[in-house]
């Protein structure tokens, strides 16, 4: 796969939905190598526009960036009305289900997603997928439930690995699963009912308004209607 094509593809989308960000609005940032280029050209537009936001962000590496790049910050506990979250995915589908969490991000992602009137996901054409389902569900658990919830994964016919090396910022593990993902929805609930998980990368439930995807220089803007 060429390497500079997928960069200048996320750098494409990404740039485009800093475009739907407005003067006096709460927007959530994303984490990952396409929301950074959001952040970058909304930090550009705060420059040259004298834009007025705040922001909301989804990670410790994407509050990094942000503080980095100048951008006002709040919480979402000071902040609950959230107006545009800018989010990428490992995966979108033709009905819009995601998978997300290859950054380990996908629990707050969730949650700032939930909370905002509108969703834009952001991604390269090589996660445009027919069916999610190739990249495995990351599965944010609490760290004394580990092997309680693989064997509970393992049940419902998932294929656990525990990630290596990684804890979330929220001080949890991630059991990386891979399913034969038939119907999103349901499998997004299951997973959430196992005592011990925290939330799973599988967006079904809160899904994007609107999805950028960019293959160089040129975008596709899809949505549900």
């Amino acid at each position: 796969m060429n390497q500079e094509l997928i960069e200048l593809s996320k750098k494409t989308a990404g740039e485009k939905a800093a475009g739907y960000v407005k003067d006096g609005m709460v927007v959530g940032l994303g984490t990952g190598s396409t929301v950074k280029y959001t952040i970058k050209k909304i930090a550009s537009r705060i420059r040259e526009e004298n834009l007025n936001i705040i922001a909301i962000p989804t990670s410790c590496e994407t509050e990094k960036l942000a503080i980095k790049e100048k951008i006002p910050l709040s919480s979402l506990n000071e902040n609950p009305g959230i107006d545009l979250a800018v989010d990428g995915a490992d995966e979108v589908d033709k009905n819009f289900n995601l998978i997300k969490g290859g950054g380990g991000a996908h629990v707050r992602e969730k949650i700032i997603a939930s909370a905002a009137m509108e969703f834009v996901v952001v991604a390269d054409f090589t996660k445009k997928v027919s069916k999610i389902g190739k990249f495995p569900v990351p599965v944010e658990v609490l760290p004394l439930a580990v092997e309680f919830v693989k064997s509970e994964l393992i049940k419902l016919g998932g294929k656990p690995e525990l990630r290596k090396n990684f804890t979330t910022d929220n001080g949890n593990l991630i059991l990386d699963t891979k399913f034969l993902i038939e119907n999103p929805l349901e499998l997004e609930i299951k997973l959430n009912s196992i005592p011990g998980v925290v939330d799973n990368g599988i967006f079904a439930r809160r899904k994007p308004e609107k999805v950028i995807i960019a293959r160089g220089n040129k975008i596709e803007i899809l949505s549900p209607d």
